[in-house]
């Protein structure tokens, strides 16, 4: 054997039994008369030591080790003088009598240790090094008790977890497609899924009225910390359900995952339509954890001769508490930050209501104290609260006042990582127009089922059209959405028709699914939750790259394997793919 322990499992209840342990070498100490060794594994670290006076051939060996060299030990378990009570074999060492050397080791690139030197990019190089640093397989354990959790739930709710294939057929809606040659069909390709929808839906009617799968998907678009060209989503598909069902079904697992991963008991989640919180915190996903509303001051203070309100689309705000005392430093820091090209804000007014009850703005020129005081009544604000105040178009000036909230937030501490703040959004708009292509676009898909009293608004209005949609946000950021779907033809034809489709092209893309629909298909509906970023944000961190094995970079690379790489002349040739 190997070993008959782990490096985690040993304690004070083990002295005088002879063990044989097996790992990596996490640091060495020599002390003259004796070594001691940190011995490593994934469930933690058992100290050796190995005594000159008892057997000096076995020390000088030790003293030769060096960090991350595999070895195998069999010693007896003592008790250790000077004990280290922050992890669980610290009451305890092995008294070595046996050492193998397993492999030797390289000098590794950078310390092995949960404060390591080495930078992002050095790391993710050496992935399968710093996947032993006890920080990062923590974050690997989490995902696993996360997946195991919630085939927990759903399988105890008759879920059915059934596998879709990754090959499948692209289509022009949602994101770029990743697209894979067949060679045993030149010039036709397969995609890989962007998600498993049109498949879930089919299981549906193949009467398979509960399904899930915790699947990769594949998206070819620009990263960041949240995104990856390839992730993973629980997806879920029910049949006769509502939207009510669905809202349920997965805040009870979202519940489940929270007790059973943190021990937290979340209460009832809140909704919010999808106007409101654009209106109130000018988001589809706004962070709840703080209040800090938008306050649209239109009416207040339009009609003073101060060109920047009068010619507005939009004046809106937001108070701050206890912030009257800002400097004028830190007031000019939140106009620079308002000014940047990716806020797009053109300036920021404020107002101060002082602690002695006076008054003071940034365009005092303008209005007068009374006039003020209606500022502050129309945010209902305090002595020593700050009001900041942005105008422009609409839209535009609502996304530059969330930036300013959450900035806001951060500086006043309210997004701590530790505070979960759950939240349904619900009713979005079936549609959104584009401008560069001069058509409607659906938010969503194409699949998602408008509200039967707006059907009649796709020929007049579609833009009023709302969806059978919705979103879960947790502390600001979208965690998973889903819909109730379509199930009838003659509707997804219509839908497909305001998305620009011909009738061919309908057929063409989506014929598989709508023929389907003439065979009984039952109202049905899901959601799929993203799973690496409700594991990072259970694990309190800002990219999910930290929370999946072997994540890419910022540039969509593998720097590991570096990949994406060329392939052989050879193969391009074979799979009928001209090369200049």
């Amino acid at each position: 054997m190997h070993r008959t322990h782990t490096c985690g499992e040993l304690n004070i209840k083990d002295l005088g039994v002879e063990v044989t342990l097996s790992g990596w070498v996490a640091k060495s100490r020599d002390l003259g008369g004796m070594t001691f060794i940190d011995l490593r594994d994934r469930y933690g670290i058992t100290q050796l030591v190995f005594n000159m006076d008892d057997n000096e051939q076995l020390c000088a060996e030790a003293r030769k080790l060096g960090r991350e060299f595999v070895i195998k030990i069999t010693g007896k378990v003592i008790e250790r003088s000077s004990k280290n009570l922050k992890i669980p074999t610290g009451e305890i060492e092995i008294k070595v009598s046996k050492l193998e050397i397993l492999n030797a080791a390289k000098t590794v690139p950078f310390l092995i240790e949960d404060e390591t030197d080495g930078g992002d990019d050095l790391r993710m190089k050496y992935r399968y090094l710093d996947l032993r640093r006890s920080v990062v397989r923590k974050n690997m354990e989490l995902r696993h008790k996360m997946a195991h959790e919630t085939r927990n739930y759903l399988s105890g709710n008759n879920f059915i977890e059934v596998e879709t294939p990754v090959l499948i057929k692209s289509t022009p809606e949602g994101a770029r497609d990743f697209v894979v040659p067949s060679r045993m069909n030149p010039g036709e390709f397969y995609a890989l899924p962007q998600s498993p929808q049109t498949f879930k839906q089919l299981l549906m009617v193949s009467g398979f009225d509960r399904y899930f799968q915790i699947v990769k998907c594949f998206r070819d678009e620009d990263l960041r910390a949240d995104r990856q060209p390839e992730f993973t989503q629980i997806d879920c598909e029910m049949s006769f359900v509502e939207q009510e069902d669905i809202l349920n079904m997965f805040e009870g697992l979202f519940k489940h995952l929270f007790k059973s991963i943190k021990g937290i008991d979340v209460n009832e989640v809140p909704r919010m339509t999808y106007a409101d919180a654009m209106k109130y915190y000018g988001s589809d996903k706004p962070d709840i954890r703080f209040d800090m509303k938008f306050v649209e001051l239109n009416d207040v203070v339009k009609g003073k001769d101060f060109k920047v309100f009068d010619d507005a689309e939009l004046v809106v705000g937001i108070c701050a508490k206890g912030c009257a005392q800002y400097t004028r430093k830190q007031v000019d820091e939140l106009t620079d930050f308002v000014k940047k090209p990716q806020i797009g804000a053109t300036g920021l007014v404020y107002c101060r209501y002082n602690e002695d009850g006076s008054i003071k703005s940034s365009v005092d020129k303008f209005y007068s104290e009374e006039e003020l005081q209606k500022w502050v009544n129309a945010f209902g604000a305090e002595k020593g609260d700050l009001i900041l105040i942005l105008a422009g178009k609409a839209d535009k000036t609502r996304k530059a006042l969330n930036e300013l909230r959450l900035e806001m937030g951060n500086r006043l501490g309210f997004r701590d990582k530790n505070t979960f703040a759950p939240l349904w959004v619900l009713d979005f708009p079936l549609l959104e127009f584009d401008e560069e292509s001069g058509r409607w676009h659906a938010m969503h898909h194409p699949f998602t089922s408008p509200k039967p009293e707006d059907i009649a608004l796709l020929e007049t209005d579609p833009g009023a059209v709302r969806a059978n949609a919705y979103d879960m946000v947790l502390n600001g950021t979208e965690i998973g959405g889903g819909s109730i779907r379509i199930h009838d033809k003659e509707l997804q034809g219509l839908m497909l028709k305001h998305l620009g489709f011909s009738k061919e092209e309908a057929h063409k893309q989506f014929g598989f699914l709508m023929d389907a629909f003439e065979f009984g298909a039952p109202p049905h509906g899901g959601i799929a939750f993203g799973f690496d970023r409700l594991c990072s944000l259970f694990a309190g961190l800002d990219t999910i790259r930290d929370v999946i094995a072997f994540p890419k970079n910022n540039s969509g690379r593998d720097v590991m394997i570096d990949s994406p790489s060329t392939i052989a002349i050879e193969q391009l040739d074979e799979l009928k793919i001209a090369t200049k």
